[in-house]
């Protein structure tokens, strides 16, 4: 028999206070009835003896402290899930959003995820095509990996995350069990509208699921939108051997909102008003992605977050490269020159790249390339400060040669088509023509045999 409350003790925006609840656990779901028969859902977010706060998705306008009636349900908030979601659009909790009815689910899961165990994990190697260049020369995307990527407001990141999904594919022969589970979070309806428009047109929605938190919807749906989409990319992952990419954007957007709660809860706060579990908060999303011994699906994660005020330092994405396996950072001043994607080279970076290209996993040349590219850009980067002191006239012919690099480097390397797909053997044969550039001599990152071989 389930016990019913009457009434309530005191609400706050989307809070209610319940007072002598017996029995309630942190995370439970309660079904609240308003005066009028309606139905709202709530969650328990803060717990104790005296009293319990429950959250509700839809908000409290309407509800009375009176004759409110509240039914704890005695579970979390449960996904149904069966590989019928492929193809399918949900809203930030999970509630089909297609017009094509309920989910007949095979599994129910917690969207809290369970923890991975560290003994269990398999370290990622294999390499995931994205067709773009930049990624997949010089920040390489391995399964399994969480490689996050910065940008900022009115920066082409939608853009960039659509192309990703749709080009994106595991470069080995298990390639043919991919999917792509998408979550945006606090995105305007236009963009919303966007995403699932160009899912539709590329033909990547077969192969994707979608949860969508639109900037009009409840901020506690914001919360839930990535506990949704990776728990859908776990079941598919492990209980049907899949190899799942999850997208999600705007991780900033997931932060304001749990600063928001925060603040309604009266907690204390911390750097930039961001609640002091923040790190924590946002690692129990980022270390679902991984592979397990024993199982051949896998899920890798690209976090999209925009940098308030473009600054790297601000604690979303500090927090973020602490916890994350690297970050590809976009630059405006790239995408001011009409260069797409504008990845901002040498702060971009894979830890995992090493370990999964080479002549087993991409090309042979690759590693040396890649350090190649670096060390000349880097070199180029030096030239272009030396060229605004002293004047481009006066440089040394080797100088003037990096500085012909540096440009042919981001138009025709970093820089690419919306829709450009370009292979790993491209990507290379493109490296080896902009290396031609410079002398023989200051490649220095490659061994003599690959020289002979390529240039």
């Amino acid at each position: 028999m389930s016990i019913q409350y009457m009434g309530l003790q005191d609400l706050s925006g989307s809070l209610v206070v319940l007072e002598g609840i017996k029995g309630a656990s942190f995370d439970e779901i309660a079904e609240i009835t308003l005066d009028s028969g309606e139905k709202r859902t709530g969650r328990i977010i803060e717990l104790n003896e005296e009293f319990a706060v429950v959250q509700v998705f839809e908000g409290t306008q309407g509800i009375s402290l009176e004759n409110t009636v509240t039914k704890l349900t005695g579970k979390p908030l449960m996904m149904p899930l069966s590989k019928e979601i492929l193809g399918r659009t949900f809203d930030g909790i999970g509630r089909p959003m297609d017009g094509l009815g309920p989910v007949y689910y095979d599994k129910m899961m917690d969207i809290n995820g369970k923890p991975m165990n560290p003994v269990a994990r398999e370290y990622p190697r294999s390499f995931i095509q994205t067709g773009i260049s930049a990624i997949d020369g010089l920040a390489t995307l391995i399964k399994g990996q969480k490689l996050p990527i910065f940008s900022g407001n009115g920066m082409p990141h939608d853009n960039l995350a659509v192309q990703i999904a749709t080009q994106a594919r595991i470069a080995d022969e298990e390639g043919q069990n991919f999917a792509i589970v998408f979550g945006a979070m606090g995105v305007s309806h236009d963009v919303a509208n966007y995403f699932t428009s160009m899912f539709e047109q590329t033909g990547a929605l077969n192969r994707s699921v979608m949860f969508i938190n639109t900037s009009s919807d409840p901020v506690v749906e914001r919360t839930l939108t990535p506990r949704c989409a990776l728990t859908a990319a776990e079941y598919l992952a492990f209980e049907h051997n899949m190899h799942v990419l999850v997208i999600l954007t705007d991780i900033t957007s997931y932060c304001e909102a749990l600063r928001e709660i925060s603040s309604s809860k009266q907690e204390i706060p911390s750097r930039k008003g961001y609640p002091g579990y923040l790190y924590s908060d946002l690692a129990s999303l980022y270390e679902r992605a991984g592979m397990i011994e024993n199982s051949s699906g896998s899920v890798t994660q690209i976090p999209i977050l925009t940098m308030p005020n473009d600054d790297i330092t601000h604690p979303i994405p500090d927090l973020t490269g602490y916890i994350t396996e690297g970050q590809i950072v976009l630059d405006r001043a790239l995408s001011q020159k009409n260069i797409y994607p504008p990845v901002s080279v040498l702060p971009s970076l894979s830890r995992l790249m090493k370990d999964g290209i080479g002549e087993e996993y991409t090309t042979e040349d690759h590693p040396e390339v890649s350090n190649q590219l670096f060390s000349a850009y880097a070199k180029v980067q030096e030239t272009r400060a030396l060229a605004s002191v002293i004047g481009e006239d006066e440089l040394s012919e080797t100088d003037k040669l990096y500085m012909k690099f540096g440009q042919e480097f981001e138009n025709k390397f970093v820089g690419q088509g919306r829709s450009e797909n370009r292979s790993i053997v491209q990507t290379m044969d493109i490296a080896w023509d902009l290396l031609r550039i410079l002398p023989k001599s200051e490649l220095d990152r490659i061994s003599p045999e690959m020289l002979e071989k390529k240039y």
